[in-house]
């Protein structure tokens, strides 16, 4: 069977991809630029995912379709537009294409709350991608830790540089993170699954926590003492710009994050736990795996310079 995987040069797609060919799949790619992905055993059509034309030709023929794309960044509201536009191009194309099945990688988060902006595109999508007719697998996730996850580094640079952190009161928000290679697991697993074809399913590891929670727990883990102090105003756009100032991370990439973190982002069934055979990995675990720098579910990816439309 072939697999088209939209989002390929992002951090789950780039560590999706040898999982990919090491389990024996047909792989294809569409990517604006193939320098990013030097391989022989994948399938690349150069295209942009914007373009119905380059979506039409990647669809033509896969029998699978895994959507890992969303906008992090760009002017205000137009990530939303950016996503609703390529969505509904991949819907047009697997409508009339062989495909059997999308695998979405979207959010956790509840969709009859008032959602973030990112949060909210990402429900939408979900909604655009089944108008297709082909049947979905919706897997909601929320913080993926993993060495070089934007969200991860982010959290790794701020412990490390701030002894003492002056912080949003949604510090105290809950979340419920995922290890990368739990993630690898879900979409795999959820392929010819006929339990998960159709169906929404959130995922996420065994610990629910704060962002404040987890940052201490980074520190811990990095042999680190630091005091987190919650403000009760302290907007996204100052957020983010405290962000790039204190660490690699870009001012509109910081500020997408903040925004995803705002609202609650927990597991709200144990469909995950029932429907596949995995374990989830422990936050602990997780971070220590990061921390070692261990490369065994793919590379490093993270890169603060490129306003990028892929997780």
């Amino acid at each position: 069977m072939r697999t088209l995987v939209l989002g390929a040069t992002g951090y789950v797609g780039r560590n999706l991809l040898p999982r990919l060919i090491e389990q024996g799949h047909k792989v294809r790619c569409l990517v604006r630029d193939p320098s990013k992905l030097v391989s022989t055993d994948i399938e690349m059509v150069q295209g942009d995912a914007s373009d119905n034309a380059s979506v039409q030709s990647a669809v033509k023929g896969c029998d699978r379709i895994v959507y890992l794309i969303h906008s992090m960044s760009g002017r205000e509201g137009g990530f939303e537009d950016l996503d609703r536009h390529i969505a509904t191009n991949v819907a047009a194309s697997a409508r009339s294409s062989t495909a059997r099945q999308i695998v979405y990688l979207g959010a956790l988060g509840n969709r009859g709350e008032a959602q973030t902006p990112h949060l909210r595109s990402r429900h939408e999508v979900a909604g655009i991608l089944r108008s297709s007719g082909v049947p979905v697998t919706e897997l909601r996730a929320a913080v993926v830790i993993g060495a070089g996850s934007a969200s991860f580094e982010m959290i790794k640079m701020l412990v490390a540089r701030l002894p003492v952190m002056i912080c949003p009161k949604w510090v105290n928000v809950k979340t419920q993170p995922i290890a990368v290679g739990d993630v690898l697991r879900y979409i795999t697993s959820s392929f010819n699954r006929p339990a998960a074809t159709g169906a929404t399913i959130d995922i996420g590891g065994p610990d629910v926590l704060s962002y404040r929670e987890m940052m201490l727990t980074v520190a811990r883990q990095m042999h680190l003492r630091r005091l987190i102090i919650p403000v009760p105003v302290l907007t996204p756009w100052l957020s983010s710009h405290w962000v790039n100032l204190v660490t690699t991370v870009s001012a509109p990439l910081a500020r997408a994050l903040i925004e995803s973190v705002r609202s609650e982002t927990v597991c709200e069934d144990d469909s995950a736990l029932r429907l596949f055979d995995i374990k989830p990995t422990g936050f602990a675990e997780a971070v220590k795996e990061a921390l070692s720098g261990n490369r065994k579910e793919g590379p490093d990816t993270f890169n603060t310079k490129e306003n990028g439309v892929a997780l």
